[in-house]
């Protein structure tokens, strides 16, 4: 079930690669931590997988598609539980010393084993259709914003907004279950500035300066996030003469959107011409990340989007787990910008900042 391709370094990635670049921001562990021994950090980051098991369980028992749904559920529950009880007393099993890569990929190895291939279909196929209703509106608003930087600010707090719909974590799922999300209170309620991590002015003043050649933006999650936070923000590139290439997963993970499911949104959303809204979408591309992870690890991406990405000039992470999980102080050729919401307490405690809070940061080459 894992992707097919061989994958190689993100080519815009500082060079070299392999001394350069760690993919996990947060480190569960250093060098004169005992090896056979939990370190707190390691202990505190299980226990945040071990809340999210009922959520997944629920997801899995209620899918369709796996005959017998509800005893593998319970079997996924037990097994990747059993995993990570055991990395609690043993940091180098299964795989380890864990981080978040790791303990993402045991729980995706596990539902795959038995025969899950996709628990939150159902829920993003329903989001994507709502958010898909309201995405004229979304571009309008964003069009009537005549100050250059202004309308810069609102899209980016759109992306954030957007990316609240995010069923990996364990409080948002249960917020979710209640009453959904609505897009523009969420625009409105986004925590105040200055955010833990706040570069918006100096983007603001590059936007109303600058036109880039390529942007590549890997992206997140299905509904609000990739339709109204991110084709937003893409759309308004390409006004301003701007190739954009979207990078999507490869394979289902939690409620990410895929690269066939985002070549169907796109195709869906475009008028006959070929428009977004009234834009010109034709130097708008979907590539395949070859990730199949919430998180992803630059050093191995498909040669596909390395080709296209090759001679970008702004790259985008969005998103939790790309964005400030995995990736946030990766250095980068070119311009670069990592941003996303806060959604796990223990994210907030490393930043120093606030739960909900807000990540944008922007580096310039």
């Amino acid at each position: 079930m894992e992707s097919s391709s061989p994958s190689v370094p993100f080519p815009l990635l500082q060079a070299p690669v392999e001394s350069t670049y760690r993919a996990c921001t947060i480190p569960y562990r250093f060098a004169s931590d005992n090896p056979r021994k939990a370190t707190p950090v390691e202990i505190q980051w299980i226990d945040l997988f071990l809340n999210s098991v009922p959520s997944f369980r629920q997801r899995a028992e209620n899918d369709p598609t796996v005959p017998d749904a509800p005893a593998k559920a319970e079997k996924f529950a037990q097994r990747y539980t059993a995993m990570l009880e055991e990395l609690k007393k043993n940091p180098e099993s299964n795989g380890g010393p864990p981080d978040c890569i790791l303990l993402c990929r045991l729980r995706e190895l596990v539902l795959r084993e038995l025969g899950f291939r996709d628990i939150f279909k159902k829920v993003k196929d329903e989001e994507n259709a709502k958010a898909m209703s309201l995405f004229e509106g979304v571009v309008h608003r964003n069009d009537e914003i005549e100050d250059d930087g202004k309308r810069a600010e609102n899209l980016i707090r759109g992306i954030l907004a957007g990316n609240i719909f995010d069923l990996g974590s364990a409080q948002l799922a249960e917020v979710f279950a209640k009453d959904g999300m609505s897009f523009l209170a969420s625009c409105q309620n986004l925590v105040s500035r200055p955010w833990v991590i706040d570069d918006l002015d100096a983007f603001q003043n590059k936007w109303t300066k600058k036109s880039w050649e390529k942007a590549v933006i890997f992206v997140d999650n299905s509904g609000a996030d990739i339709i109204l936070g991110i084709l937003p923000f893409a759309r308004e590139l390409l006004r301003h003469g701007t190739k954009v290439i979207l990078a999507a997963n490869d394979m289902p993970s939690i409620n990410d959107v895929t690269y066939p499911e985002l070549v169907e949104i796109i195709n869906k959303l475009k008028d006959e011409n070929g428009k977004l809204a009234g834009v010109d979408a034709s130097d708008l591309l979907v590539a395949n990340s070859g990730n199949d992870l919430p998180v992803i690890d630059l050093s191995s991406v498909s040669p596909e989007l390395a080709y296209l990405a090759n001679d970008a000039d702004l790259v985008v992470l969005e998103g939790m787990g790309r964005a400030i999980e995995t990736n946030l102080y990766a250095q980068m050729k070119c311009d670069s910008i990592k941003i996303g919401m806060v959604k796990h307490p223990e994210v907030a405690q490393f930043l120093g900042g606030r739960l909900y809070d807000c990540v944008f940061k922007f580096n310039e080459a």
